[in-house]
This record gives structure tokens, C-alpha cells and sequence, in this order.
């Protein structure tokens, strides 16, 4: 593959996730993206078959974003910090890549191959890196929770994060989906740990939860 392929696929995938976060993916077809390009449609398709292809690239860079981003470290014992960076990670991947949670399951609906995908990584991959966490947050002692309760607990975190900014639409259909509702979204996360943040830790915890309460407005 020359550099000049790898630049300009490289390139129609960056602004098309640029595209479909400010105005939609439905909105955009590829002729959108050629033009926006600046490179005739034949260009794009010597690249790229369909809009679909461009789609499921763009998830894969979501998932490698998440598997890298969110690891659970293996040279140091976690930390509080690492709760701050484990719920800042995931609303970060939630904007940049947010048009994928506008309507996730009509896109994954027109698109079987990220459809497969989708359900492996949140199956397995993202299964047990939420669980890996928790586990390490109950060793560290930040955490009390029962074994059984994590997944639930994981699961319901997940929801929040997945479909926050659809909520965002509906709850308030008059403003723009910004980063500062991502740290509404945050505080939605921290009011379910709450109840499991060991009192010794309910300092931080607190500071954590003020911290995003004064980005969200």
C-alpha cells in the first residue's frame, strides 16, 4: 500500500467521524465525504465499497480506543486516580465518537459486519475489562461489593454511558450536545457507585463528583 493510499484512507476516515458527529450519520452519504474531501467518489470507492465500510472502520477505532485506553494496568496497583480516568476515558470515547451512540441499534441494523463486531466486544472485551475494574477497585478498598453484584452494577454503568447522549436529545431537544454533557453523564455514573464508596474514600469521591458538577453547565 503506498503512503499516498494509506494518507488518503487515513483521511476519509478521519473527517467522516468528524461528518457524522456534527450532522449525522444518516445526513452524510459518501458523495458528502468526496466533497468534503475534496477527491472524486471514484477515489473514495478505490478505497472504500460503501458508507458502511467507513462506519465499521471508525467502530474499530472506538474499540481499540476503549481496549488501550481503559486496560487495567499491569506494572502498579490502581489507585483513586484510576477511577477518575476510568469514567473520564469512557465519556471521552462517548464524544469522540459520539454519532455511533445516537441511534446504535438502526446502525448496527445497516450494518451486519459491525453488528457482529459490536456484540463480541461488549460481550467479551468490554465484559471484562468493567469487571477487571471493579475487581480492582474492591481490592484496592475503594469499593465494598458483594461478587454477584458486579455485573448488574457494570451493566447498569454501561447503560448510562451507551445511551446518555440520546437522553440528552430527547431531555433537552433545544441544545446542542456538548462535552459538558458528558459530565452530566459522569455524575449519573458517580450517584450509582455511591452507595458502594468505602467511607474513606468518600473524600475523594466528592471531590471527584464536585470537579464534574462544575464542567456540566
Amino acid at each position: 500500500m503506498s503512503k499516498t493510499r494509506i494518507k488518503t484512507y487515513d483521511r476519509i476516515i478521519q473527517e467522516s467521524l468528524k461528518l457524522f458527529n456534527e450532522q449525522g450519520e444518516r445526513s452524510i452519504t459518501t458523495n458528502h465525504i468526496a466533497a468534503h474531501l475534496g477527491i472524486s467518489p471514484g477515489n473514495l470507492y478505490y478505497h472504500f465499497r460503501n458508507k458502511e465500510e467507513i462506519v465499521y472502520q471508525i467502530f474499530m477505532m472506538y474499540r481499540e480506543f476503549i481496549n488501550q485506553r481503559l486496560a487495567v494496568p499491569e506494572d502498579r496497583k490502581m489507585t483513586v486516580d484510576d477511577l477518575v480516568n476510568y469514567l473520564d476515558t469512557a465519556f471521552l470515547a462517548m464524544w469522540q465518537f459520539r454519532f455511533m451512540f445516537y441511534d446504535l441499534p438502526g446502525l448496527l441494523a445497516r450494518n451486519p459486519q459491525m453488528q457482529s463486531e459490536y456484540h463480541q466486544f461488549v460481550n467479551t472485551e468490554l465484559k471484562n475489562i468493567l469487571g477487571e475494574h471493579f475487581r480492582e477497585f474492591i481490592r484496592l478498598g475503594l469499593l465494598k461489593m458483594d461478587e454477584e453484584d458486579i455485573e448488574a452494577v457494570s451493566i447498569n454503568i454501561w447503560l448510562v454511558v451507551k445511551f446518555w447522549f440520546a437522553f440528552e436529545q430527547t431531555s433537552r431537544p433545544k441544545a446542542p450536545i456538548t462535552e459538558e454533557s458528558g459530565h452530566r453523564g459522569v455524575l449519573q455514573v458517580l450517584a450509582l457507585l455511591k452507595p458502594y464508596v468505602q467511607p474513606e474514600y468518600m473524600h475523594a469521591f466528592r471531590a471527584l463528583n464536585e470537579r464534574h458538577a462544575a464542567r456540566k453547565a
